[in-house]
């Protein structure tokens, strides 16, 4: 009897211990992310890629609508069949509806191509914070923007810029830390 308390005991012990021994640290990933050198090339392959491709498409949108508007809105129309017409009508609500509804269709594009060109570029920060995490001993790393009360906890920003070889904002200011 005398064992099983004593190995209930040591038990608890060591499960307390392991609890207080997590540590737990935040990091705003997107700061991170904004502050990496690639960003500013991404940010202008984003503005050309809005330049040289979706501008061309609205324009071509506008220009196609305006096409068939002349075919069947004019006199020589009547050269086409009533079929041909019907078709080119429903082709002309179709690229209506697209120009009603570019801004949504432009921004999900870009969007889409940010997405694109950013994602290694948070697959390097996410490696470099499991490689501050390990070093470091962390067990639990909390997204400081998801969070409204943060747990006593390190700032790991300034650990994962020095890893990246990234200079902190002059304006960064370390928070939720409340050791």
């Amino acid at each position: 009897m005398n064992k099983v308390k004593i190995l209930l005991i040591a038990a608890t012990l060591v499960v307390s211990t392991a609890a207080m021994a997590q540590k737990s640290g935040y990091i705003s990933v997107d700061q991170v992310v904004g502050i990496m050198p690639e960003v500013a090339k991404i940010d202008s392959l984003v503005q050309k890629y809005q330049q040289d491709s979706l501008n061309p498409q609205f324009a071509y949108l506008i220009q196609e609508y305006n096409r068939k508007d002349t075919m069947v809105n004019t006199k020589d129309s009547v050269k086409l069949s009533a079929t041909v017409r019907k078709r080119i009508r429903q082709e002309m609500a179709e690229i209506e509806y697209q120009v009603q509804n570019w801004q949504t269709i432009a921004q999900q594009s870009l969007q889409g191509k940010q997405g694109e060109l950013l994602e290694p570029v948070y697959r390097k920060v996410y490696v470099a914070l499991q490689q501050v995490a390990k070093e470091g001993g962390y067990t639990h790393v909390f997204n400081r923007e998801a969070l409204l009360l943060a747990p006593n906890g390190d700032d790991l920003m300034p650990l994962v810029a020095k890893k990246l070889n990234l200079k902190l904002p002059p304006n960064y200011t370390p928070g939720f830390k409340t050791n």
